[in-house]
């Protein structure tokens, strides 16, 4: 894997690739904001669609490619994410909405233009085809302007909550035996970890009538959180450090006990002994 520029070394990448998509198969690392908490973060273009990065690694391992051997033993994974997640903030900001003024249309260049973030100026088609379920939009010539339309999201974001809620129910049975409001609670919390707390958090738990606090606060969860935000995050050492820092998900095994010599000789020990008596 060496889409970043700069990147020498070989890593190990499992990504989705559907063969009937339009779009660059060869596929392309970009870094953007999250849409929850703002930090850059990696992502995979690759035909038309994009990816998010998730990264694991074991404490000791390697890749054997062939007659080559892989180092590090990290295996990174991209899966699907819906586009619209991650243009939301953008769309939402740069409306310039004050109260109950709807906002103003922008020029979809002028929107995907963010500052230290060159990426977003690979999502154009992408923007253009997955914000229109989500904004108002209107031609002026061959020019499109957009502007985000709050029913628009609520509808979006209840689409994804049923989507969401038929899959829990299909992954896990247990599912079946828990209330409607626990499911839609966990739906919201999963959903919550792309979404601004502030509206879009708060405006679908009011329409579901949920408690925000409830469905929202993950500060009980372990969570086996990646750092792919930077290109540094392909860097062995770092890639070590956050392996020690974030391995939550593994269950702690006891340090194990030294043990106690009793009556023990070394080796050299017992052979010395041995060939003074055959004298």
């Amino acid at each position: 894997m060496a889409w970043y520029d700069g990147l020498e070394e070989t890593r190990v990448l499992v990504a989705s690739s559907d063969s009937s998509a339009i779009g660059d198969d060869t596929g392309r690392l970009l870094q953007l904001r999250h849409p929850k908490t703002g930090d850059s973060t990696s992502y995979l273009l690759i035909n038309g669609g994009l990816q998010e990065l998730n990264w694991f690694k074991q404490s000791y391992g390697s890749w054997f490619m062939g007659d080559y051997i892989c180092e590090d033993g990290g295996l990174y994974t991209a899966t699907p994410v819906d586009p619209v997640f991650i243009l939301l903030p953008m769309f939402d900001q740069a409306r310039m909405k004050n109260g109950n003024d709807p906002g103003k249309f922008r020029q979809l260049d002028e929107i995907i233009y963010i500052h230290d973030y060159p990426g977003y100026r690979c999502l154009s088609t992408v923007a253009e085809s997955s914000m229109q379920i989500v904004c108002d939009f209107k031609e002026i010539g061959s020019t499109k302007f957009f502007r985000l339309n709050d029913s628009k999201v609520l509808a979006w974001m209840l689409c994804k909550v049923q989507q969401l809620k038929q899959t829990l129910v299909k992954l896990d049975k247990n599912y079946a035996a828990r209330s409607e409001k626990e499911i839609l609670a966990d739906v919201v919390m999963i959903l919550g970890e792309y979404l601004a707390d502030d509206p879009w958090c708060k405006v679908l738990c009011d329409n579901l009538r949920l408690n925000m606090v409830e469905a929202v606060d993950v500060s009980d969860m372990k969570i086996d959180s990646v750092d792919t935000s930077t290109p540094s995050s392909f860097n062995p050492t770092v890639q070590e450090q956050t392996t020690n820092d974030k391995r939550v998900t593994r269950s702690a095994k006891p340090n194990k006990k030294a043990k106690v010599e009793t009556n023990s000789h070394s080796i050299k020990d017992m052979f010395s002994r041995a060939s003074r008596r055959g004298k």
